[in-house]
């Protein structure tokens, strides 16, 4: 059950962080848009979800082997980057002359990054869903 959570994880997560590049496409992109709207105030619940299933398969497989699975990192990366407000000091940040926050994921500059990366966890997400375990 913890891992069809974080196939799920990593799929609605990637989802969140690669809208920028996925609402430029010509005839979906307005109605991904919309509903990733509505999705993302739950970003925070799959953050954490993502951060604890992925933590949880990591120990598990550091211990006990076999091997660490590219499915726990990419789970722990898509919690960390949906939970970056929460988790970061922006007292600090603001301090420094920044907003401390996330760019924004869109098609362009710092953004692009995380829009790829979102691709990749919907990937490894899907992978996940049609891989038997």
């Amino acid at each position: 059950m913890l891992e069809l959570i974080l196939d799920l994880c990593n799929l609605v997560g990637g989802f969140l962080l690669a809208i920028g590049l996925l609402a430029l496409l010509p005839r979906a992109g307005d109605d991904l848009g919309r509903f990733a709207a509505r999705l993302a105030p739950f970003g925070w619940i799959v953050g954490i979800a993502a951060l604890v299933c992925g933590g949880y398969f990591l120990i598990v497989h550091l211990v006990s082997g076999p091997h660490v699975f590219h499915f726990e990192i990419v789970g722990i990366a898509v919690g960390v980057l949906l939970l970056w407000d929460r988790l970061r000091a922006g007292a600090l940040a603001r301090r420094l002359g920044g907003t401390g926050e996330l760019p924004a994921s869109g098609a362009q500059g710092a953004g692009l990054v995380l829009a790829v990366f979102g691709i990749i966890a919907m990937i490894v997400g899907l992978q996940g869903l049609l891989t038997p375990d």
